[in-house]
């Protein structure tokens, strides 16, 4: 592989954190994580192998949605900190090698936006930047994305005496991107943070922002080319990451392009293939995973997906079967307080596992060797749990457990230690994120083996999800197989076939030595 095309395209093998200021880390005792304590904690991150810093919502807020009801789009909350604090942050994470992205929530905003309360007023400029009618269709009930709280997706507002539309909470009522002066806004915003150092966004809730009333867009997907189109020309090396939760050939469309070429989103989320990991963890049987990456499309040219354990939201199964998320449920949410809105865990993946060190090492070595880019969630390597005594969502955006850090920086046989070096080797590997990728059939039902190779370089990493030792196949092996994460080689036999030894959820990666 060129260095220089790998370069370009920083973001196809980048390691991407996930991170919210307010949890991350507090520098002045308040009770809040800020900017200034992130800054202290950057050489964390660094020393990690991060090479890119996604950022959650950090703007004024009321906080009623964990801050993505939003009141200004163009300011830094002051529990926070300020503007000047946010660009010391990102000139220091530039100067350790890290890109900065944040999440761009312009599906919705706070009601209590200054451009919502002009709203309310008919009469105001503001009244179509969101969507309104004189009564709710008759599908309103339908769709509604948080159960325990909503019935509806549209709310009566006595001052507009309208409904208006809001696809989450009553209180983030919808904007109205059919109009070309909310298009022209969310370009602003997203040209001033750029200004400011951002190297892009993680886009919340791509699909709904998107199916705004089409009368005045005729194609959604043209505006989301405009979006990237607009990114482009003011920062060439900058990215859209889309949150596209949907089966694999709806969410091809969001890279957009019909020549092979995407010009719409850079990178989807893989909700799929981690539903499928799930469902394969809870079966010791890694069939459902294999059957998914056969089935994942190809993104087109220069761009990728993105691949994770968990999020910062529940842990979604919306795309199992009723009878599969069941077995999840059964496997690693039993009680039904662990559970959300009928479809999703909100654990996080050391409880899940029941603190088996083995087991979610073999997790994170999966993450590391899969095809696309890996995103972490704050504190995942250091194997944080939940709070199961907060509300929804906030069981799992619980502060960083610093003191966790230090014992495990002292301890090489610690998961932190494990992180960093398949970040190393990661790194290391170009084959596992630019490479053809191919599944290798093995006899062993548990066992989850695949190939990357490019340019001559042939990657094989294979991974146990049963609790039992195993001994598997590998084909059409050119060469010794050198062990990239402890000390080792196998060679193959006369017929190029390899004998590889699992423990109980064993995991390798292996390099193709030629002979």
């Amino acid at each position: 592989m060129k260095l220089t095309r790998t370069a370009d395209l920083w973001w196809k093998n980048a390691v991407v954190y996930c991170l919210d200021v307010e949890t991350f880390h507090d520098s002045d005792g308040d009770g809040h994580g800020d900017f200034r304590g992130l800054i202290d904690k950057i050489d964390h991150l660094h020393r990690l192998g991060v090479t890119c810093l996604w950022l959650m919502p950090f703007f004024p807020t009321p906080d009623r949605d964990d801050g993505y009801d939003i009141t200004d789009f163009y300011n830094v909350d002051p529990r926070l900190g300020t503007l000047g604090d946010f660009a010391e942050f990102v000139r220091t994470a530039r100067d350790r090698g890290m890109r900065v992205i944040a999440d761009l929530v312009v599906n919705h905003t706070s009601d209590q936006h200054p451009w919502f309360q002009a709203a309310r007023d008919p009469g105001s400029p503001f009244h179509d930047w969101y969507v309104w009618a004189d009564k709710p269709p008759a599908d309103a009930h339908e769709g509604v994305v948080f159960p325990d709280k909503e019935t509806s997706l549209w709310t009566y507002d006595r001052k507009a005496k309208q409904y208006y539309l809001h696809r989450f909470y009553r209180h983030q009522p919808d904007l109205n991107v059919a109009n070309p002066r909310v298009r022209d806004e969310i370009a602003r915003v997203m040209g001033f943070w750029m200004e400011l150092g951002l190297s892009g966004f993680r886009v919340d809730a791509v699909p709904f922002l998107l199916e705004a009333p089409v009368e005045a867009l005729p194609d959604p997907h043209d505006y989301l080319a405009d979006l990237r189109a607009f990114l482009s020309r003011r920062n060439g090396e900058a990215i859209l990451l889309g949150e596209v939760n949907l089966p694999y050939t709806e969410a091809m469309a969001f890279f957009g392009g019909s020549d092979g070429v995407g010009d719409e989103l850079h990178m989807c989320f893989d909700f799929i293939g981690m539903q499928q990991m799930y469902l394969s963890l809870a079966r010791q049987d890694a069939s459902p995973l294999t059957h998914a990456l056969k089935e994942r499309p190809e993104p087109p040219r220069d761009c990728h997906w993105a691949t994770f354990v968990r999020n910062h939201d529940e842990l979604t199964l919306d795309k199992l079967t009723e009878p599969e998320r069941q077995e999840v449920f059964a496997a690693f949410g039993p009680d039904e307080d662990m559970q959300l809105y009928g479809r999703g865990l909100r654990r996080r993946l050391p409880s899940m596992l029941e603190g088996d060190l083995g087991r979610i090492k073999m997790v994170y070595s999966l993450l590391f060797s899969l095809p696309g880019t890996p995103v972490l969630f704050y504190g995942e390597e250091v194997g944080m749990t939940e709070d199961l005594s907060l509300e929804g969502r906030l069981a799992v955006r619980t502060p960083m457990w610093w003191d966790s850090v230090d014992e495990q920086r002292r301890d090489g046989d610690s998961l932190l230690g494990w992180t960093r070096l398949l970040v190393e080797r990661y790194r290391e590997c170009p084959e596992l994120a630019w490479g053809e990728f191919s599944t290798i059939d093995t006899a062993e039902p548990s066992v989850f083996a695949h190939r990357c190779e490019i340019d001559g370089g042939v990657v094989v990493a294979v991974h146990n999800f049963a609790d039992r030792e195993v001994s598997v196949e590998v084909p059409k092996v050119d060469g010794v197989l050198t062990d990239l994460l402890v000390d080792g080689t196998v060679a193959p036999g006369k017929d190029g076939t390899a004998v590889v030894e699992l423990g109980p959820y064993g995991c390798r990666w292996f390099r193709q030595v030629r002979r």
